[in-house]
């Protein structure tokens, strides 16, 4: 991780930062609980509109969002810091991400509200990297999904040279966008699994990051497709190869002043230690937030993959500079949690995150030994998951900040995704069961 990135340009009047740019159209975006992108398109003659009034949105058809078909309409409001002109999609397009509101409150069940109101309760600011990790894969002549660069093949092909050369295109027009807005874009490279990559860029303030992750994923989406390619962030999308993870690099901040650095193990102070021990201690609660799909526990169950590692964590334990733990100690002035993966909703990920260290701080919790495997697995399914989050005030609490009965119904939804999958018949199944008896 590099130094800060710089703080995006803030205008006071959004027709006028658009016309500077020569923006004609602005894409007005906010996600639901799951991490879906969903936007409209608003013509840079209504951005007025857009930014005093909002823009309105059918909740129910948007998603996993809280509402019925007979709610009112969720108004999404820009926030004028997040404006991002992005003409490597298209030529006089911006995007802003955007808090829902309803009749005039912030929607409780938005996540970027979310994360907005722990981050105000909390007593400390939280900064956050984000290392986001996805496949490139196309389907065969088969339907089969396959790394869409054919030549991809080697059995360890992570950092491999060639590999990065052959998709030096997509990679570098990614990098050229990150840096042209400012996110200081420090390394691109092949990851462990055939057809996967990582795109890294600087740390932020934790709603920035956030923000970042989303727009990182729909610029690498649109800019795959334009070259025929599929860019996926699914955790395991190939079962015999690694899966893509989330890795959040974290610190507090108070006063403009570091509070993680100092002269404890690790070079950590003794508030960074109550922090980790805060987020072991509630590590298998937030599994359901930073793991939220039925397949994310083919990645942090994996035994094995073509290449020998899986990297991803089987119990809550920390070390120092070591990939093999739930949170890795690469230096003393943060933290980095490697429990979450390539579906995670970066606002809820980061909310209950900061709630879970907190509670460590506030707490005085010990993480205990460097490197001990004594706490018990991680969740080995969604479903445990599910019920380890509703067991847990503090991360539920955090699910709940904006208001009642969030973590509920993400609970009840990821229920429903678990036995929607369950209730389903695969191919394992047919194999081994259609003439075994």
């Amino acid at each position: 991780m590099t130094l800060e990135a710089p703080a995006p340009v803030v205008s006071d009047d959004l027709t006028t930062r658009a016309h500077q740019d020569g923006v004609k159209f602005l894409l007005a975006l906010f996600v639901d609980l799951t991490g879906k992108p969903c936007a409209k398109l608003v013509p840079v003659e209504a951005a007025d509109a857009l930014q005093y009034d909002g823009v309105g949105f059918a909740g129910y058809a948007v998603g996993a969002i809280g509402q019925e078909p007979s709610d009112p309409d969720i108004l999404a409001m820009p926030d004028l810091a997040s404006y991002t002109p992005i003409p490597w999609v298209r030529e006089g397009l911006a995007l802003v991400h955007c808090d829902p509101y309803v009749e005039g409150e912030p929607w409780k069940y938005a996540p970027r509200v979310i994360l907005k109101k722990v981050l105000e309760k909390a007593d400390a600011e939280l900064f956050a990297g984000a290392e986001v990790e996805y496949f490139l894969v196309r389907r065969d002549e088969k339907g089969q999904l396959t790394p869409a660069d054919a030549h991809d093949t080697d059995q360890r092909p992570c950092y491999g040279a060639r590999g990065l050369t052959r998709m030096y295109d997509h990679l570098t027009e990614v990098s050229t966008a990150m840096n042209a807005l400012g996110w200081g874009n420090y390394a691109n490279d092949h990851e462990d699994g055939n057809g996967q990559f990582e795109q890294n860029f600087a740390y932020a303030d934790a709603l920035t990051t956030a923000d970042r992750v989303i727009t990182a994923r729909y610029l690498i989406s649109v800019l795959a497709e334009r070259r025929g390619m599929t860019a996926t962030f699914m955790p395991k999308p190939f079962a015999d190869r690694t899966g893509s993870g989330m890795h959040l690099h974290l610190s507090l901040w108070r006063n403009d002043h570091p509070l993680f650095p100092g002269d404890r193990e690790h070079g950590l102070s003794e508030t960074a230690h109550r922090f980790l021990a805060g987020v072991l201690d509630h590590a298998h609660a937030l599994q359901a937030v930073l793991a939220p799909t039925v397949n994310s526990y083919k990645r942090t169950g994996a035994t094995s993959t073509r290449s020998g590692a899986t990297w991803s964590p089987r119990r809550p334990s920390f070390g120092g500079n070591d990939r093999t733990h739930y949170v890795r100690i690469p230096e003393g002035d943060r933290i980095e949690l490697r429990g979450a993966d390539g579906s995670a909703n970066p606002y809820l990920a980061l909310a209950a995150t900061l709630a879970a260290g907190l509670d460590g701080v506030h707490r005085g919790l010990h993480p205990g030994e460097t490197g001990a495997q004594t706490r018990p697995e991680l969740p080995p399914t969604l479903l445990h998951a599910v019920e380890a989050l509703a067991a847990d005030p503090v991360v539920s609490g955090a699910l709940d900040a904006a208001g009642p009965g969030v973590a509920a119904y993400f609970g009840e939804l990821k229920r429903a995704e678990f036995f929607d999958w369950h209730g389903s018949v695969g191919s394992w199944e047919l194999d081994r069961y259609l003439t075994a008896f």
